[in-house]
């Protein structure tokens, strides 16, 4: 892969091995309205700084990779006019190519963190096996990056809209260890429990970080690893309201196939649900800077 272009910021603190955490730009572009999702952007860089790290928000700008982002860089993915292209890993060549600018999935932010030298990476929510997966094939590429690429991923699970089950059968296949948080309960995105348990559970960062050093140093393989973070306690969706919106949801999208069944799914979450759902988003994605953050440090030690 060509190098990404990276700040002089991020190149320093990895050519000094200080902490660094990489954050995803597609819940900047396509996640967030316009307004507020440059006060998330800002607010992620500013809660990966306070905890010692630094930030390195990744996306493709004039066909070129980028990672770490200027202020005005920020303004420009953010920016609805400029109709960012949403970038899986399998996009990035055809970007390249034709200069388009890009944000970047769970997927392709992984594998430029990877590329240039970032090891942990800070996201909403892993993508997953869509509802009807044994007929439709619908399954997100974040899986199979996440199998063949050495990255710690914070998220918040992933989200109910998928098949929660199907997807950690996934992750036990591609070898991924999946941490739960100071939990024993797979999240769910908005809520925090899935239903489903975490094989294995941590309950500091410190902990979060010894499993990712062994698992890097130990285990044969390239498989990242996932700590799943639950959304917190104040900001998760109310469970009937949460139920009824996807109820709601699976059925309007019926007829809807491929990528754009999750953004369906999650506009109508947004416009249902008198803002919950982006309150929920913002607070579980600035928690899990946060948490990367604290485990980047850990693993600089």
């Amino acid at each position: 892969m060509t190098t990404p272009s990276i700040t002089e910021e991020v190149r320093t603190a990895l050519a000094e091995d200080r902490p660094v955490v990489a954050l995803e730009s597609t819940i900047l572009s396509h996640g967030l309205p316009p307004g507020r999702n440059r006060e998330v952007a800002a607010r992620l860089e500013r809660v990966v700084r306070e905890a010692g790290a630094v930030p390195a928000t990744i996306a493709v700008l004039g066909g070129v990779a980028r990672v770490g982002l200027s202020a005005a860089e920020l303004d420009h993915v953010c920016d609805p006019a400029n109709d960012l292209v949403k970038l899986s890993r399998r996009d990035l060549g055809p970007a390249f190519a034709l200069r388009r600018d890009g944000a970047t999935t769970v997927a392709a932010t992984a594998a430029l963190a990877h590329a240039a030298g970032i090891g942990v990476f800070a996201t909403g929510g892993l993508g997953g096996v869509h509802r009807g997966a044994r007929e439709s094939w619908d399954v997100s590429a974040d899986l199979g990056v996440l199998a063949t690429t050495p990255v710690l991923v914070v998220c918040s699970g992933v989200k109910s809209v998928l098949d929660v089950g199907a997807t950690l059968e996934l992750l036990e296949t591609g070898s991924v260890p999946v941490l739960g948080y100071r939990t024993d309960a797979f999240p769910a995105f908005y809520r925090r429990e899935s239903g489903f348990g975490v094989p294995w559970r941590v309950d500091s960062a410190a902990e979060a970080a010894a499993v990712v050093a062994a698992h890097r140093a130990a285990v044969p393989g390239t498989a990242g690893v996932l700590l799943a973070n639950p959304v917190p306690h104040a900001s998760e969706m109310p469970a009937d309201l949460h139920d009824r919106l996807l109820a709601e949801g699976l059925e309007l999208t019926r007829d809807v196939r491929g990528k754009d069944v999750t953004p369906a799914l999650l506009e109508h979450f947004h416009g249902a649900s008198g803002g919950a759902s982006l309150d929920a988003n913002e607070a579980l994605v600035l928690s899990n800077a946060a948490l990367a953050a604290e485990v980047a440090v850990e693993l600089a030690r």
